[in-house]
């Protein structure tokens, strides 16, 4: 379409020809005719003069370039939303494959789609538009939501519940077994029942290969919106709270209690029962051993407040320096002492 139509589209204004065609978006550092981009910080502003994009999304501080752009507060959300415009993900035809096996009392809504080698249990439940992909194993008693996705090979255990409009990506575990063992007096570990599930409430996302496990008793429970990148492991009854963000290889372990809006970056790790309040960021392969307050934003192992961890930071390069310092101050304090004894005698 044309640049003055998507800007239309996305409620944003357009300076220099609205009538370039756009016919894809692309990197800042691959596009090239015919294609949108967009800039967000400084770091990349210097691609303006170089990139060979027909048109950019860009803020209001960014200078005007010799290139059409849409102006925009947030332009990676803008591009986010324009992308939106210029690719739709395949949706299978609704269907069942003749490969599937179905148990008793399943219950499909209308338009689903049911890929091949899917082994669903007793009495599940698939809302409308529902797709499930190939080789996915359901078990009895679970129930998935309205226009829900289950990719390839996902595992979704016994009393599971998914929320509307979820994405389940390849290679999933929702509901296996927590990691429960109770230590014994002979020195063995007996294995906790873990008789609860897991509840997973609309929009959530789970990346490639994530683990969400149940508990023994109660339920595991991930919040309205919440994304959960590839490779996450979320112990038994945990409670993640909505539109929270686990980034990949974040470990929580059971009992972990997330309030609203948390980050949590890359190979984070959260002891047992640990809180963490709402709107807290935690910074890439941080360890947090207890309580966290709402609203701050913590880094290391274990975790300090961001400000005094990167002070800390910086002085730990300088520990070399320093304890030589040290090292020479009692020598020199060693000497004096000699000399104020030899006086003394």
């Amino acid at each position: 379409m044309k640049l003055g139509e998507l800007a239309a589209h996305l409620g944003c204004p357009v300076e220099g020809n609205p009538d370039v065609e756009i016919r894809g978006l692309a990197s800042i550092q691959q596009a090239g005719p015919g294609e949108l981009s967009f800039i967000e910080s400084e770091k990349y502003a210097r691609f303006i003069k170089l990139t060979r994009a027909e048109a950019l999304i860009l803020d209001w501080r960014t200078p005007v370039s010799k290139v059409p752009c849409i102006r925009s507060e947030q332009p990676r959300l803008t591009f986010a939303r324009a992308l939106e415009l210029f690719y739709q993900p395949r949706r299978p035809a609704p269907g069942i494959h003749p490969t599937a096996i179905l148990g008793a009392n399943v219950h499909l809504g209308e338009n689903v789609h049911v890929g091949a080698h899917v082994v669903i249990g007793d009495a599940v439940t698939l809302g409308p538009e529902a797709v499930i992909y190939p080789n996915c194993t359901i078990y009895n008693d679970v129930r998935i939501g309205a226009r829900t996705v289950v990719h390839a090979n996902c595992v979704l255990h016994e009393r599971t519940e998914i929320g509307d409009e979820c994405i389940i990506q390849s290679g999933v575990v929702v509901g296996g077994e927590g990691f429960g063992f109770v230590p014994t007096p002979e020195g063995t570990w007996h294995k906790m029942p873990q008789s609860g599930y897991v509840r997973v409430e609309d929009q959530v996302e789970i990346g490639s290969n994530a683990a969400v496990d149940r508990p023994s008793v109660g339920f595991t429970h991930i919040g309205r919106g919440t994304k959960i990148d590839n490779l996450v492991m979320v112990g038994h009854g945990c409670e993640i709270g909505e539109h929270c963000l686990l980034v990949g290889q974040v470990g929580l372990a059971g009992g972990v209690k997330l309030g609203r809006n948390v980050v949590l970056a890359g190979q984070v790790g959260v002891a047992g029962h640990a809180a963490i309040g709402d709107r807290t960021v935690v910074s890439a392969q941080s360890g947090i051993p207890s309580d966290v307050e709402p609203g701050t934003v913590v880094s290391g192992s274990p975790a300090l407040p961001h400000a005094l961890w990167l002070r800390t930071s910086a002085l730990i390069r300088r520990l070399p320096e320093l304890f030589q310092n040290l090292r020479d101050l009692q020598r020199k304090v060693a000497l004096l002492q000699q000399r104020l004894d030899s006086g003394n005698h």
